[in-house]
């Protein structure tokens, strides 16, 4: 994810008007040959081992910190701490007891911070979401948000560190993209009370680096059945993660449906979002297209199709802008408290699936 950043601050130039131009000038990594790749850009002016280093040097104004998950919490609190402004990876701790003393840290600094979550930066994503927040769907009946791919389809695949409880935490793959499907639904508003989890640990080992298997020990699929409060009555929505869909390549989803109206898109078929109404007696799910016109404008044409590093250009124009106070009403990253959140919904999970019933949520203050 750091090569991909220094490829989205290469294509800066398509972004019309905006307030910042940044450049990667510094890169901490203990892997010589990670460094190696970043020595071609022309930007780059510091390699080092240590990622202290470059939080000692003034001259740099944000951090960008993509680490595993058991060093977030170490990495984030000092950051913090320092009162240096950075996007952070999801899930923002290993945990969520981490996740608690990170924006605990946070809050209590001057720092600007936001967590990396690119999907709903898709124009298809957008409309989706401005279609719900909006009101016209009415009462809401369910919501469903997806993320669903299969890079663990392959049994012999080799372990990493997404595949170990130590480094990825108990959570597993809620941990590795629940950020994704809890960004929109939390951003708009649907905060479950309750949670019932099914977990499901496909592949239980996995080759290791001399080709032995080893554990591979956490949960691959997670679907999270929720009720989310409205007014006198609850609706029911579904959060899904999975590494391992057959038929997926790399798909986030979302669904909205309500009485009067529904909206859905995927990532699959990026240039569709469809919607649902009603034409008197008939009801009808229509479809349109988006465009290329996502959170901040770009000299690339609206009939042009959008991808995913179109995506996470548009997550990093977000973050920028709204740090130099640019953003305005337009769509914002990912915040720690979402990612606290989200969490706190993970915990929860693990609870349910222990229990096999419905774990009940604490009121958020």
């Amino acid at each position: 994810m750091g090569r991909e950043l220094a490829v989205v601050c290469g294509r800066w130039m398509s972004l019309i008007d905006h307030p910042v131009q940044p450049k990667v000038v510094a890169v901490a990594d203990p892997n010589p040959a990670a460094l190696d790749w970043f020595r071609q850009i022309d930007s780059v002016k510091t390699l080092v081992d240590d990622w202290r280093l470059l939080l000692e040097d003034d001259s740099i104004d944000v951090l960008y910190l993509a680490v595993p998950h058991n060093l977030h919490e170490e990495l984030y609190i000092t950051v913090a701490n320092a009162g240096r402004d950075f996007l952070g990876e999801k899930p923002f701790g290993i945990d969520l007891g981490a996740a608690q003393r990170i924006v605990t840290a946070i809050e209590s600094s001057t720092s600007f911070v936001r967590v990396s979550s690119e999907m709903p930066f898709f124009p298809g994503a957008l409309r989706a979401y401005a279609h719900a927040a909006s009101g016209a769907l009415g009462e809401l009946l369910d919501v469903r948000s997806q993320f669903a791919h299969s890079s663990d389809i392959d049994r012999t695949k080799p372990i990493n560190w997404k595949r170990r409880i130590e480094t990825c935490g108990e959570i597993g793959v809620m941990g590795d993209l629940g950020m994704h499907v809890a960004h929109v639904p939390l951003r708009l508003g649907y905060r479950p009370s309750t949670v019932y989890s099914m977990l499901d640990d496909v592949v239980t080992q996995r080759p290791g680096p001399n080709g032995t298997p080893v554990p591979c020990d956490t949960w691959d699929n997670a679907l999270l059945a929720c009720r989310v409060p409205q007014g006198s009555r609850q609706f029911s929505m579904l959060w899904e993660t999975r590494r391992i869909a057959p038929g997926h390549m790399n798909s986030w989803s979302f669904e909205a449906i309500g009485m009067d109206g529904g909206v859905r898109f995927s990532t699959r078929n990026p240039a569709v979002v469809q919607r649902f109404t009603r034409h008197g007696s008939e009801q009808v799910w229509e479809e349109f297209q988006p465009g290329n016109a996502s959170v901040w404008p770009t000299i690339t044409g609206g009939i042009f199709e959008f991808g995913f590093t179109d995506a996470l250009l548009q997550m990093w124009a977000a973050y920028l802008a709204e740090r130099a106070g640019a953003l305005g009403e337009r769509f914002g990253c990912a915040t720690p408290r979402e990612a606290l959140d989200s969490h706190r919904v993970f915990a929860a999970a693990l609870t349910s699936n222990m229990s096999g019933a419905a774990e009940t949520l604490p009121a958020v203050r």
